[in-house]
């Protein structure tokens, strides 16, 4: 990839051209981004949907938009030219899920952040009476197993039983709607806070794209925002604490599955997080994908089949197993985003997602849902 944020592949994206009241379906051929837009494929769902989304991509004839560093760079908020093409996120009518505590090792920050009740002060405290009292590696703990039963019994009898325990290492995993259909934003765009929160992070993870099906068919990156302090209160603010304004980014690319990159290759991914601030702060992090707890295949099945069902698919967000715990403003404060934080997560495989950091009331309101999309493309003769 050198120091490109995109990587080779079969791309797939959405882009904001002048000219058009509608998104545009786009991929990279030779570093230039080409729109593919096209009557019964006018819709990253469709594309999806169809059985072949690799070999449409590779293959739909296209209009050329221009050097893809000159419209990523355009993509950027702070300097965005409207009378230029820019990045959307990826996805369209899939629903945008995530799964909460699936890297075991980071299962200590979930139970930290509810038993401090959004406190950073205590949180240091309650970190090491924790580990104290498990006395083990927690990455060794299999969901479900016979093990990771009696840690759950040994921290429940010691007080320190959490909602948290039940999801990381029980029998089921934690799946919840992380925004509705089209709210997500993509590379380049800020992301949301909610103004009420003083303790928040950004969360690197890999999102899967999935079919209605429930076939897992690409990948992309994600920052799955998080409102530490006000999830910390309560497992019942986990909507407050995730759905907000801009609080989902995705992108820059979906990578469809080819001969070249598989599920395979995404289970062994690195993931490196960087937040620059203006104050000249740098906390820098990585996640493993091979130390996810619970595989991607278990994920997906947890979220789409029998049970439910998505006519237009989803993406899915995997969890990571980074939580910062670097100090910014003073020892024993820990980690918060200040506004105007950059945000980039890089894998060798994906590419590069970067978002600049705002209040939610800030970032552009979100007004362009899916009934003006299908609007615009009937009236585009695109349906």
């Amino acid at each position: 990839m050198g120091d490109r944020h995109y990587p080779d592949g079969t791309l797939l994206g959405r882009a904001r051209v002048p000219g058009f009241d509608h998104p545009r379906i786009v991929t990279v051929r030779n570093n230039e981004l080409i729109d593919i837009t096209a009557a019964g494929f006018a819709l990253v769902r469709d594309i999806a949907e169809s059985g072949r989304a690799a070999e449409h991509v590779r293959t739909a004839p296209g209009v050329g938009l221009g050097n893809v560093d000159a419209v990523l760079a355009n993509s950027v908020a702070a300097d965005h030219d409207p009378a230029k093409p820019s990045l959307l996120s990826p996805i369209d009518l899939q629903a945008i899920k995530a799964s909460g505590v699936t890297f075991v090792v980071s299962l200590l920050e979930r139970v930290i952040e509810e038993q401090a009740r959004g406190d950073k002060a205590r949180a240091d405290a309650l970190r090491g009476e924790i580990l104290e009292l498990i006395g083990m590696d927690l990455s060794e703990l299999v969901p479900g197993s016979e093990t990771a039963m009696k840690v759950k019994e040994a921290l429940i009898a010691k007080g320190v039983w959490s909602q948290y325990l039940e999801v990381g290492i029980g029998p089921d995993a934690e799946i919840f709607t992380k925004g509705q259909p089209m709210s997500s934003v993509g590379y380049g765009a800020e992301v949301g806070l909610h103004p009420i929160s003083s303790w928040n992070n950004p969360e690197p993870e890999v999102a899967l794209l999935v079919t209605s099906t429930g076939e897992i068919i690409g990948a992309t990156l994600g920052n799955d925002v998080n409102l530490r302090d006000v999830e910390g209160r309560s497992a019942l603010l986990l909507g407050k604490a995730k759905d907000n304004n801009a609080s989902a980014s995705l992108g820059p690319f979906i990578r469809l599955f080819d001969g070249d990159f598989t599920l395979e290759t995404v289970k062994q991914s690195e993931i490196a997080l960087r937040v620059e601030g203006q104050d000249g702060f740098v906390l820098e992090g990585h996640s493993s994908m091979n130390q996810i707890s619970r595989t991607p295949e278990s994920l997906v099945a947890a979220t789409v089949g029998g049970h439910h069902q998505y006519p237009d698919g989803l993406v899915l967000y995997l969890g990571t197993m980074f939580a910062p715990v670097k100090d910014r403003d003073g020892v024993g404060k820990g980690f918060t985003h200040k506004l105007g934080d950059v945000v980039s997560i890089s894998t060798f495989e994906l590419g590069t997602l970067s978002n600049s950091v705002n209040l939610s009331t800030k970032c552009p309101p979100w007004i362009y849902g899916a009934s003006h999309l299908l609007r615009d493309l009937a009236k585009a003769s695109l349906l």
